[in-house]
Parts: C-alpha cells; sequence; structure tokens
C-alpha cells in the first residue's frame, strides 16, 4: 500500500478529530486507500484551482453551489485535480448531502464524507499533518538504513553489484545499472520478488518497449548516478527501478536516489563500469552453471549479454586464477585484455569474471565440434595472454588452470560449466598444461570432493607414507621417481630417459621404492593405488 509518507483516507478517518464528528462514507468506500498529501479547508467557489491533488478537502459545502448544475461541475473539478477525499460538515449548509453529490462523487470515483457533528478544522489539521510528518520521518529512517548497509557494504570490501542487490531486496524488484546511453551493466534481483521475474528477462523485455519507442512501464524509478562533469558528461549512469512484483513506493525513490551518490564514488574509479559488466556476464555464467537459468531461458537472456552463438554447439570452458593471482582491483584490465586477445579466435564469445572464486568463465559458440581442439588451443594461448597483459604472472605461483569442457547446446553448456569450474579447482597444483580436458581429470575431481574426508588422508599415508618419510629426511627423494615411473606406465627407458639417469641408477631407485612401500611395482593393483595416492596426496589433510 503507497502511503507516500503520509497515511491514508482511512486512517485520517480513524483520528480522534475525524472520529469525533462521526463521519460516514458516501461515495468512494472502495478507494479510502489513497494517500493524504495534506490536509486543506476551504469554501471558495473555485476551492479547485488552489489544490494540487492529494489533499483531505475539509468543507461545509458553502463552496460547491447552491445549484445542482453548479454542485455537479464542482465535484468533477474537485475528483479531476486528483484531491483523495471531500469531507462535507453538514450543518447550516447541507443537513444531509444533496443526491446530486453523492451521485456525481460516485460516478468519478471520488470518496466522499459527511459529518453529522461538528469538528473544529484546524484541531483535524493540525492532527492529520502531524502523522504526514511522522509518515515521512518513517520513510526517511528506512531510507537511511538502506543507505547505511550499503555504505557498510563498501567499505568490507564489497562493490556495485552487491549495493544492487539490497535494493532490490528492499523494493521486492529488479534493479539495473545502465549507462548513460542505455546499456546493461549490471541486474540484480530480489529473493523476495515474484517468482519468475529474471532481471535479465525483465530488462529484454524493457529494451524491446524503448526499442519501439513506448514510455517505461508504470511506476518505473530512474536515477541518475552522477559523473562529475558538465553537460551529458554529468551523469555516468543510470539506476532503473521496475514494478514487478509490488509496486514502487516513494521510500524506494528516496533509498535509490542515497545509493545514487555511492554508486557515483564507486564508478569514478578507472574502469569500473567495464568491471560491472563482465561481473554481471559471470554471474549470468555461474546461474547457468548452477541451474538457476534454464536451457529455455538462457538463449535470449545470453543475447541481451550481446552472445549471439548461432545455430553451432557451445564450447564452455573455465579459468582459474591460482590463489596468489587472484587480482585485487584488476578484474577489469583482465577482462579488457582476455576479450582483445579472444578476438582474433573468431569465434562469438560470452565472457565473465567471478572475483571471489578467481575464475573466468566463459561460452564460445562454434560451427561444429570437429573445431573444439583448434579453438581450445587458441582460447587457451588468449586466456594465459590475457593475464599476462594484465600483469597478473607473478614468480614462483602456480600458472592459471584453464579447463575446457564439451561441446553441446544449452543444456549441455549448463552442465559442462558447472563441470568445468570444479574440475578446475581440482587441477590447481598439475603439472602445467596449456589446458585440461575436464572428462581426463574426472578422477582428480573425485578425489578434489573427498579432500576433507579422514579415509582420504589414512589411504595416502598407508600407500605412500614410508616414501614421504624417507624424502623427508635422505636424499635422492623418491616420491619423484615413483611419479614419473607411473606417468610413463612402468616403461623404464622413458622414466630414466626424464629423470636423466642412467639405468642401473633408476633400477636401484625403483627396489628401495619396492622395499620402502612393501610392494611389487609390476602389480597392476598396486600401480593403481599408488597412482591414486599420488594423484590424492595434492588434496588429502
Amino acid at each position: 500500500m503507497e502511503t507516500q509518507g503520509g497515511i491514508t483516507v482511512q486512517q485520517a478517518l480513524e483520528l480522534p478529530g475525524l472520529r469525533a464528528g462521526l463521519p460516514e462514507v458516501v461515495a468512494g468506500a472502495d478507494r479510502l486507500q489513497r494517500t493524504v498529501r495534506w490536509v486543506h479547508a476551504g469554501e471558495a467557489p473555485n476551492i479547485a484551482s488552489l489544490l494540487k491533488g492529494g489533499e483531505l478537502l475539509l468543507t461545509t459545502g458553502m463552496g460547491l453551489g447552491t445549484r445542482p448544475a453548479e454542485q455537479r461541475a464542482s465535484v468533477r473539478r474537485l475528483a479531476d485535480r486528483g484531491i483523495a477525499a471531500l469531507v462535507v460538515e453538514l450543518g447550516p449548509r447541507f443537513s444531509r448531502l444533496p443526491s446530486v453529490i453523492v451521485e456525481t462523487a460516485r460516478a468519478v470515483g471520488l470518496p466522499l464524507v459527511q459529518l453529522h457533528r461538528e469538528v473544529p478544522f484546524v484541531s483535524v489539521t493540525e492532527e492529520v499533518h502531524t502523522e504526514i510528518v511522522n509518515g515521512h520521518y518513517a520513510l526517511l529512517r528506512q531510507a537511511e538504513e538502506v543507505h547505511r548497509r550499503c555504505t557498510e557494504v563498501l567499505l568490507e570490501g564489497g562493490g556495485v553489484p552487491q549495493v544492487l542487490r539490497i535494493l532490490a531486496d528492499f523494493t521486492a524488484n529488479p534493479v539495473f545499472l545502465e549507462t548513460a546511453d542505455g546499456q546493461l551493466l549490471f541486474a540484480a534481483g530480489s529473493d523476495s520478488g515474484r517468482a519468475g521475474a529474471d532481471p535479465l528477462q525483465v530488462w529484454d523485455r524493457l529494451r524491446s518497449q524503448r526499442a519501439a519507442r513506448e514510455s517505461p512501464p508504470a511506476g518505473t524509478v530512474l536515477v541518475d548516478v552522477p559523473g562529475g562533469g558538465q553537460g551529458a558528461a554529468s551523469v555516468r549512469a543510470r539506476l532503473v527501478l521496475l514494478a514487478v512484483g509490488s509496486p514502487l513506493l516513494t521510500v524506494h525513490r528516496m533509498a535509490a536516489e542515497r545509493a545514487a551518490g555511492l554508486l557515483a564514488v564507486v564508478l569514478m574509479q578507472a574502469r569500473q563500469e567495464e568491471e560491472l559488466a563482465a561481473r554481471g556476464r559471470g554471474d549470468f555464467l555461474t546461474d547457468l552453471a548452477e541451474g538457476r537459468i534454464t536451457a529455455e531461458d538462457a538463449p535470449a537472456q545470453a543475447r541481451v549479454l550481446g552472445f549471439k552463438p548461432g545455430e553451432g554447439p557451445l564450447l564452455p570452458v573455465v579459468m582459474r586464477l591460482a590463489a596468489e593471482l587472484s587480482p585485487s582491483g584488476n578484474w577489469a584490465l583482465l577482462a579488457r585484455a582476455v576479450l582483445e586477445e579472444l578476438s582474433a579466435v573468431g569465434v562469438p564469445v560470452l565472457l565473465g569474471v567471478r572475483p571471489v572464486e578467481g575464475r573466468v568463465p566463459l561460452l564460445l559458440g562454434l560451427r561444429s565440434e570437429s573445431e573444439r581442439t583448434a579453438v581450445a588451443d587458441r582460447v587457451a594461448a588468449a586466456l594465459r595472454a590475457g593475464v599476462e597483459r594484465a600483469g597478473l604472472e607473478r614468480a614462483g605461483a602456480h600458472p592459471p588452470v584453464v579447463v575446457v569442457g564439451m561441446a553441446g547446446g544449452w543444456a549441455a553448456a549448463s552442465a559442462g560449466l558447472r563441470h568445468a569450474s570444479e574440475t578446475a579447482t581440482a587441477a590447481q597444483g598439475l603439472s602445467d598444461r596449456p589446458w585440461y580436458d575436464a572428462r581426463r581429470l574426472d578422477i582428480d575431481l573425485l578425489l578434489w570432493r573427498l579432500r576433507d574426508h579422514p579415509d582420504l588422508s589414512a589411504f595416502v599415508e598407508r600407500a605412500i607414507g614410508p616414501l614421504r618419510d624417507h624424502d623427508a629426511s635422505s636424499r635422492p627423494p623418491l616420491l619423484p621417481t615413483l611419479q614419473t615411473y607411473l606417468a610413463h606406465a612402468g616403461r623404464k627407458a622413458e622414466t630414466a630417459r626424464e629423470l636423466h639417469l642412467n639405468r642401473q641408477t633408476l633400477y636401484n631407485r625403483l627396489a628401495r621404492i619396492s622395499e620402502l612401500l612393501g610392494t611389487d611395482l609390476d602389480d597392476p593393483q598396486t600401480v593403481l593405488a599408488l597412482s591414486l595416492a599420488l594423484r590424492a596426496r595434492r588434496h588429502a589433510g
């Protein structure tokens, strides 16, 4: 119920001042939830011309005229002016309201109330105005509370997405941040809003309305985010609040106006708009991976973000930065550098960033599945080059991990993004490769999922514990020898070449490994257990 910071006609009638007049509603009983913006008392014949709308008009009826035509015209003018209600005190002018006044009020939908007892209008005015002021103060406190929460989020390291989500939850409606020329930067939905009102779908409808030069939907709130310049540069971005799940109230505009000031400060930092757009794409890809966006809805929402892949299969790819590489404040630079590198790949691409997880998810549109390997090679090189251009490579740090999923339709892309994201985490610490096929790392993913289970640590300890103890105190270390030997499927000549050992030295080391572990390295079950233990040791304990 919208009260605009005031009170409703119904609430005004329940206050002691008007209640003492024994009010009787004779017309417009279904419209008593109208907002009373102010109270006015008057008897002038031209009273309507003095009003602005939203007033509760108190009168004895002297200005309504004496003839039916005059009375009918007076009521219509008041209704056209948009007053909240007409309250007529019975007495010397009217012992009861003329039927023409009542019937006209009903016809135009104007709440009409007659008072059977005399009341001091000044007391009623004072009482209602006090309630209105209190209502405005309550709204101001609500808006200030939202401003406080937004400020705290920013001080704690949050950014524009968190501010927009606070606004979306407060309004129970989607909230958008767009550029001054109407390009979407970020869309935030409300957890409490109407089910199914996906922000990107809502934005797509709004964009279509704008393209058709239609007026914004009723109740839309637009708030400029100042840019600090002159002319067109004075507006850096714009907040758009749409009444989808529930009406937008005055307090929502107040909260948006206060939030706009905070957003202006954040956006003054270099490349914030670029990072914000990249985060929005990252949120879409994450929602798709986690099933919050269906395969049926995904293509339309992707088009809103500028991704038009055609009829061919989609290729999911995820790059994960090592923890020591996760940048602070460099995501815009990274996104720009990677996108510029990807422009040479020659396929449609939707790239996003997820700073919290240190991930860069992307979808690519292929012409056919046969392109998968060639495109994956070029994409991995572009991603690595983008990281280097962004200045995120550091000496001693693990290189970024690039994982490529299976090509397929939108449903496969959803599962592929999720699989690639998890696998990219599980693959950290493996030997460096340009990119990994997600399917070939399923064992590593399974072991990573078991990382907190005590049985995994116990298994690793039983399988290779004696070798770890040996390497902690003796030289040469034997674990690298075992790992290389198993990686070459027990082929001793290849193992010796890679380790730069002569054959006899390798034989001696393998014999020592067998002795310490009490196992036969030619036994297939032993080889399988040792291979799993070597993979699991990155995750266990």
